[in-house]
């Protein structure tokens, strides 16, 4: 049933209700549907343009037939209704016949839409916060198993400075926490109601719509109608928040990949979430490490279609933004799968911690080290610096680390130097010299681990 189909004489091509009708994937919002159109007959009843028995009536068949819809009883597509708002209504006229007619007074498909959408959007951001929060506790859980490991710091992907194992996670859930920050931030600008700003000019009837908002469980109506009908920043910031988040997931699962390889052997991945060759039989893949990097083209493409298609849209509503579901639904889909596996991955790794030791203690991390040693003996940083640099050309040409160079070598480059650099140049006083907020100490990291997992546990 169109609902819209009074001014035509012919009806629709086969191949224009190809391209046309949404419900294929607008079903996907049916309980937002039905709770707004549960709503809104209260709003009419209240206005005066249904009776107290014709709103009940209408109630309890929308709450009946949202029930069907959450247990997975009904058939949408064997309807053959163009969309989720003419199958609700064609039900409703199907059982309670022209009291169902009466149901879209003053409505239009235009902030029925926006408000099913703003529903929907809000369910999957308390729910994406959920899965957000996992990924902390994972990583939370997997720092807490190796919280004495030293590994590697990189920049360039050369050896930088070595760092303490939790370090590396807490970085990922400093990236995570931003990303619970975005969701809140955006369930805060989004949870406003189109629901009453018809098709783009408001209703002729006397519905409250600070109500009805507070019904739906928004914070307020939204302010002009025109905008109602025709905003979808929430879905652009949905979708961008989903592309943030799942580009944090593709730097973790970058790391882990090269940190599970051969080349680097810092840790082996579980059995659960790898694969094997179909050739090679030694072979172990990081497949799911694989897919969380891939898949995030597919959400970025999203966010950029979306851009795309509203980019030249005027006031007020226009069919091409029916495209913006399919692209939010699956991008949802997928952050939503791809956060529950990147737990799974966590959850199974076992770190080699002394392969990484050996490798932290090499490529002359220690380096920087000496130079703070000499700044320490009155030498000005960029001089020592430069002294640090003709040791390490030292250690090189001799095929040995600085600390094993003898007293008088490391003399030849520097007389400041004194048998009390050797202390200096151990692994783990330049891990734990840096005490400072944010560094990589044993007694900050221990202590940021700790509030971390007391914040979590205050979160349930």
């Amino acid at each position: 049933m169109a609902l819209w189909g009074g001014r035509f004489a012919a009806g629709s091509s086969n191949m224009f209700r190809q391209v046309n009708d949404s419900l294929p994937f607008d079903q996907a919002m049916a309980a937002q549907d039905m709770e707004g159109s549960i709503v809104w007959s209260r709003a009419l009843a209240k206005a005066g343009v249904l009776t107290s028995e014709e709103q009940q009536q209408l109630e309890a068949a929308l709450s009946e037939l949202k029930a069907q819809a959450e247990a997975g009883e009904i058939d949408f597509n064997a309807s053959g209704e163009e969309d989720i708002h003419s199958f609700v209504e064609a039900a409703l006229i199907d059982k309670l016949g022209d009291v169902g007619r009466k149901l879209h007074t003053g409505r239009s498909r235009n902030d029925q839409v926006a408000t099913d959408f703003r529903l929907w959007c809000r369910t999957h951001i308390e729910s994406l916060k959920t899965d957000v929060t996992a990924v902390v506790r994972s990583l939370l859980h997997t720092a807490s198993r190796h919280q004495q490991a030293i590994i590697p710091g990189y920049t360039h992907l050369q050896r930088a400075q070595p760092i303490r194992f939790p370090h590396w996670c807490l970085a990922y859930v400093e990236m995570f926490k931003r990303d619970l920050s975005r969701l809140n931030d955006l369930h805060a600008r989004m949870n406003q109601c189109p629901l009453g700003s018809g098709a783009l000019a408001g209703t002729t009837y006397p519905v409250d719509r600070h109500e009805i908002a507070e019904q739906l469980g928004f914070t307020s109506p939204c302010l002009n109608s025109l905008d109602a009908v025709s905003d979808r920043d929430f879905v652009l910031e949905l979708l961008f928040t989903a592309s943030t988040s799942m580009m944090h997931l593709s730097r973790l699962a970058e790391d882990l990949i090269f940190y599970n390889s051969g080349e680097a052997g810092f840790l082996q991945l579980g059995d659960s979430v790898t694969s094997g060759s179909s050739l090679m039989p030694q072979k172990k893949n990081p497949d799911a490490l694989e897919l969380l990097r891939g898949k995030c083209g597919r959400v970025f493409g999203h966010l950029q279609a979306l851009l795309v298609t509203m980019k030249g849209l005027p006031l007020a509503y226009n069919k091409d933004m029916q495209e913006d579901k399919e692209g939010a639904f699956d991008a949802v889909n997928q952050w939503h799968c791809c956060l529950c596996i990147a737990c799974e991955v966590l959850d199974s790794l076992a770190l080699n911690e002394e392969r990484c030791r050996i490798a932290a203690a090499q490529g002359y991390s220690n380096a920087t080290e000496l130079a703070d040693y000499l700044v320490g003996k009155g030498i000005p940083f960029r001089t020592a610096h430069d002294i640090s640099g003709q040791v390490v050309l030292l250690a090189l040409e001799h095929n040995a680390p600085i600390e094993d160079l003898s007293l008088e070598q490391l003399q030849s480059v520097c007389s400041d130097i004194d048998e009390d650099v050797y202390p200096v140049l151990q692994l783990e006083y330049g891990v734990d010299k840096r005490n400072i907020l944010g560094g990589t100490s044993a007694e900050t990291v221990t202590k940021a681990l700790y509030q971390e997992l007391e914040n979590m546990d205050k979160l349930g």
